[in-house]
């Protein structure tokens, strides 16, 4: 049986943690920030977690991170 590929967007979006969970970086703190309120942009700095539910879908595509 031939490698399975990796989805490169996927991997460079994600990481797992050292006790499995999966996380990543919340979006909308990029530009046209002056619109947006004090609190939206402190709360997209902080570290996000792929929920239980959509777990599945993105460790199928990384697959040799189990």
């Amino acid at each position: 049986m031939s490698k399975m590929k990796t989805r490169r967007a996927v991997a460079k979006r994600f990481s797992l943690t050292a006790t499995g969970k999966i996380k990543y970086q919340k979006a909308g703190n990029r530009h046209i920030l002056t619109k947006k309120n004090r609190a939206l942009k402190r709360e997209n700095r902080k570290t996000a977690y792929v929920h239980a539910s959509d777990r599945h879908n993105v460790m199928n595509c990384l697959p040799y991170q189990h």
